[in-house]
């Protein structure tokens, strides 16, 4: 299968919504003019969706958004039933003339049919700390403990603008918070807050889907706003309130209406993208919001279900260089197009993470896997910090526009380096045959150390050399491996350094070189080096080498585990006999 993309051309493109039945082994995708829409294709062999160009639709507003199926009312499980006797049992014991409603994601989820444990539950006439003193009279009454308790005071310099109750019920936390109204001043993300009616607390929230209550008193579902029913039967991401002036009170709205446009598969409205591309709202969403913020947002997207459509929409929304703060003096500097074209490498790199027969990743060796692909762009662009120190861009992404962990940072940009270092060793792990493996600059150490193997000797594998590169290569990068493959087999794609031209995915291709390689170095007992103790640890070195610290130490180790390597059932006894050997011809030498 191959994906073949022009990438000095700008995407500007929305998202479609209708699938169409494909079966060829072989799909070319071509970045298309400001006139061409992509239509999403399924693969029956891989399960996905890959792009191509068509001319047919001129108009994302025209495409037929298949509905989706709604239950016909929620169905409570044992657990929230009981959870819910409970809260009404409160409000009969203290005589409380007082409104319980399930709001938000809890209601959206269990319209679709999907389970949820997140309980936010919203209060018409007190403050969530008051219904806790409440419920704890409730409780005393028969002789009961609350299970676990606290109140999470307001802090609008960390986003936390309104007092929450935190109660644990039948093993479950529930949040209390009463509803509210808000205003925001001009220039200021921080809202003035007071009590409000249902219909206002609704109105306030980010978008019609997550605008629904559960009244748990009448057991209905509520739709104040007169349209979030709609909008989730048809798959549409719209605001309550006209689009703009949402994003302007509180621009991280933006990247929530994108993240769960792309984890539900939803259409993101026109009037909705409009506004979010507005230089406004992308000024806003920069100055206003914090990146520890925006950094959980897009970790929220690459970790979901839709990473290739999220990271589409920053790109198509002209948000990626917004969210990712690339630095201004960045060398070489980020092309015009380098959200589109990171997208290309984000978007191959989640098709062959979805292929069959590829190895069960971990979420977080995927969540960094799409990282490694989606920032293969800068991986050779740096920039000067303030004391003048050249600094990679890509942990400048990390540690300030995102404000994610060192490890993340560290892990991705190894993965880069690794990538790099692993293309020259795929084609000969794929033959088994070393040639063309004498001029590695970054073995060139391990390369001498190797010569100086007993080559003639018959325990000594024909294939010694490629373990003995691939080897410190695993060593280095261990359990993320695939990972770095992965990538590295991206890297074939392009057409030369620059990134000028064409990058062509043909994905059934590198799956199969995936699979041979693994195959490999799974034959060639490199699954877990990493974890291989030396078979001569540092105080026998000195013993034997007669050395009393220094630098040396550090080459025989290189040397012996070069040895140990190239010697996969060598003893310790073999390997000191040799080092011995070494250190004679060197004295008789000198």
């Amino acid at each position: 299968m191959r994906l073949s993309l022009p990438i000095n051309t700008l995407i500007n493109l929305p998202k479609p919504r209708f699938l169409i039945p494909f079966s060829s082994r072989s799909l070319s995708l071509a970045f298309p003019t400001p006139s061409v829409h992509r239509v999403p294709v399924v693969s029956p062999r891989l399960c996905c969706c890959h792009w191509f160009s068509t001319k047919a639709m001129t108009n994302v507003g025209e495409q037929s958004i298949p509905s989706v199926e709604l239950k016909e009312k929620i169905e409570l499980n044992e657990k929230e039933r009981k959870i819910f006797d409970r809260l009404l049992s409160t409000l009969r014991y203290c005589n409380l003339d007082t409104q319980l409603r399930v709001a938000g994601g809890w209601v959206r989820d269990k319209l679709l049919g999907k389970e949820s444990d997140d309980i936010d539950i919203a209060i018409d006439n007190m403050s969530g700390s008051d219904f806790l003193d409440k419920f704890k009279e409730y409780l005393s009454s028969r002789d009961e403990q609350v299970q676990g308790d606290t109140v999470i005071e307001r802090n609008p310099d960390q986003s936390k603008h309104l007092e929450t109750a935190k109660l644990r019920i039948y093993d479950q936390w529930i949040d209390f918070v009463n509803l509210r109204s808000e205003e925001y001043t001009e220039n200021s993300r921080i809202p003035t807050m007071k009590f409000g009616t249902a219909k206002e607390d609704a109105y306030r929230r980010d978008l019609t889907i997550n605008s629904l209550f559960y009244n748990i008193n009448s057991g209905s579902v509520e739709d104040l706003t007169e349209r979030g029913i709609d909008d989730l039967k048809s798959g549409k991401i719209v605001t309550p309130l006209p689009a703009k002036a949402t994003f302007l009170d509180d621009p991280l709205r933006v990247l929530r209406a994108i993240r769960f446009g792309a984890r539900f598969g939803f259409t993101l409205d026109e009037e909705l993208k409009e506004a979010a591309s507005s230089e406004e709202v992308r000024v806003a969403l920069g100055e206003k919001i914090s990146r520890e913020r925006i950094g959980n947002e897009i970790d929220l997207m690459i970790s979901g279900n839709g990473p290739v459509s999220a990271v589409t929409y920053l790109s198509e929304l002209k948000l990626f260089r917004v969210v990712f703060a690339l630095p201004s003096s960045a060398e070489p500097s980020p092309s015009e197009n380098c959200g589109s074209l990171s997208q290309a490498y984000l978007e191959a790199m989640w098709r062959l993470l979805q292929t069959p027969g590829i190895g069960n990743f971990s979420g977080e060796q995927t969540r960094l896997a799409l990282y490694a692909a989606m920032f293969l762009p800068f991986r050779k662009t740096i920039y000067k910090d303030n004391k003048g120190k050249s600094i990679p861009v890509v942990n400048h992404i990390f540690k300030f526009s995102m404000k994610r962990k060192t490890s993340d940072a560290e892990t991705v940009m190894n993965i880069h380096q690794t990538a790099e270092r692993f293309r020259p060793l795929i084609c000969p792990l794929e033959t088994k045959n070393d040639v063309g493996l004498d001029k590695l600059d970054w073995a060139a150490d391990t390369l001498e150390h190797w010569k100086s193997l007993p080559h003639n000797d018959a325990v000594v594998p024909a294939t010694s050399k490629i373990r003995v590169l691939t080897g410190f290569l695993l060593r280095d990068i261990k359990d993320f491996w695939h990972v770095a493959l992965l990538t590295s087999l991206l890297l074939s794609a392009t057409v030369d350094d620059q990134e000028i031209g064409q990058l062509d995915f043909q994905l059934e291709k590198m799956r199969e070189t995936y699979l041979t390689v693994e195959a490999t170095i799974h034959e060639l007992g490199l699954d877990n080096i990493w974890d291989v103790k030396p078979l001569v640890n540092g105080r026998e070195i000195m013993q034997i080498a007669e050395l009393k610290g220094g630098s040396l130490i550090r080459v025989w180790q290189q040397k012996l585990l070069t040895w140990q390597l190239a010697n996969p059932n060598g003893t310790s006894e073999e390997c000191k006999d040799w080092m011995r050997e070494i250190k004679a011809k060197r004295q008789r030498t000198e």
